[in-house]
């Protein structure tokens, strides 16, 4: 992997990453050359127990491309054609216009609950400087180094002692909210671990102190017992709709073996895992012979430098539909209880993407 880095005229950091070397010959652009006005806060929700993030500013952030935009149009980066430079590479990294944390966050307000500077870090990840490509037309080895670059990102960002948790994930589709067309995630850097993945972490804690293995090792291994819901499964990894799936067509993806973050992977593991990549979207894609809208979360151990031998890097992709083409948003017992109530039976939900034909390889040029 190949890495070159830049700073933006507004003073936000640019990273290039790509399979070949990049010259040194390029320059960052940006919307603006004023600095970033943004001052986020957290304050404390008593009931809940959990930090919420204000940030006033992303009012203003990009909201879609302009009418006149064509996504079949053969030109690169018109969703960002201020944000990434022209040039050949592959990934590219930087700071988010609009960020809900941020490193320099100071002097919250006094409310009648306890508040902190939302220090922390929001960055874009721009897949492919193609904007009409998607996770599931990337190279094998292009998703091999997009793996890379969260591992890279992750080590990065938890070097700084404020973060203690370092989140990629993607939204695809205006139905989960995406608000640009092209192929991009986002990576946030928490001050502390969220709710989700700190609740997560703890099951994994006490099952790992309880058996001297790892919960989704050994969950893992009753899958592949089971053999009714795997969508994907090669030596080192493995993609499989969850026999506990709170959504019609969730998806896990991990390595066989556990890995606490993605900078243990092996390269087998990361090769596998790029293959379980393409392999579920592809197949989501191929559901409907549409795109396929999801949220695609990357879970791993917190950035504290302690060893986690009960974390278990794996990847949940939670779609927006429930059977056919009707719309699944959540619901009151969902979002009020947290009790999310499956119209469909995993094992169901299963078949219908194990059906789905896929070609992970790519085609020999002529």
């Amino acid at each position: 992997m190949y890495s070159h880095k830049l700073l933006k005229p507004d003073g936000r950091k640019l990273k290039l990453y790509s399979r070949y070397p990049i010259t040194s010959q390029l320059e960052a652009p940006s919307p603006s050359n004023e600095p970033v006005q943004a001052n986020p806060h957290l304050r404390w929700h008593p009931l809940r127990g959990e930090w919420v993030a204000y940030a006033s500013h992303r009012q203003g952030r990009t909201f879609m491309p302009p009418p006149e935009y064509n996504p079949l149009a053969p030109t690169t980066n018109p969703d960002f054609p201020t944000e990434l430079p022209q040039g050949k590479y592959d990934v590219a990294v930087f700071d988010n216009r609009f960020p809900s944390l941020i490193p320099t966050a100071n002097n919250p307000p006094d409310t009648i609950v306890e508040t902190l500077p939302a220090n922390g870090a929001c960055e874009v990840v721009v897949f492919t400087q193609d904007a009409r490509a998607s996770l599931s037309s990337l190279e094998l080895e292009h998703l091999d180094l997009l793996l890379e670059v969260w591992g890279d990102r992750t080590r990065e960002l938890g070097l700084n002692p404020q973060i203690q948790y370092v989140l990629p994930f993607e939204n695809k589709g205006v139905e989960v909210g995406v608000t640009l067309h092209h192929p991009h995630g986002q990576i946030y850097a928490y001050p502390f671990i969220p709710p989700v993945p700190a609740r997560m972490l703890s099951m994994q804690q006490e099952y790992y102190e309880k058996h001297q293995r790892g919960l989704l090792q050994d969950l893992i291994q009753k899958e592949i017992a089971d053999n009714q819901r795997i969508i994907y499964e090669d030596e080192y990894a493995i993609a499989f709709v969850p026999v506990c799936a709170r959504y019609p067509y969730e998806v896990w993806i991990a390595p066989k073996e556990p890995v606490s973050n993605f900078m243990e992977l092996t390269p087998e593991q990361r090769w596998g895992l790029a293959k379980a990549l393409k392999t579920v979207t592809l197949k989501y894609d191929g559901l409907w012979n549409r795109p396929f809208p999801y949220l695609m979360a990357w879970f791993g151990a917190p950035t504290d430098g302690l060893a986690h031998p009960e974390a278990h890097l794996h990847a949940e992709f939670f779609p927006p539909y429930r059977t056919s083409e009707r719309l699944k948003y959540l619901a009151g017992t969902e979002l009020a209880a947290g009790m999310f109530a499956n119209d469909a039976l995993p094992e169901e939900k299963a078949k219908e993407l194990q059906a789905v034909v896929v070609n992970i390889e790519e085609p020999i040029s002529a």
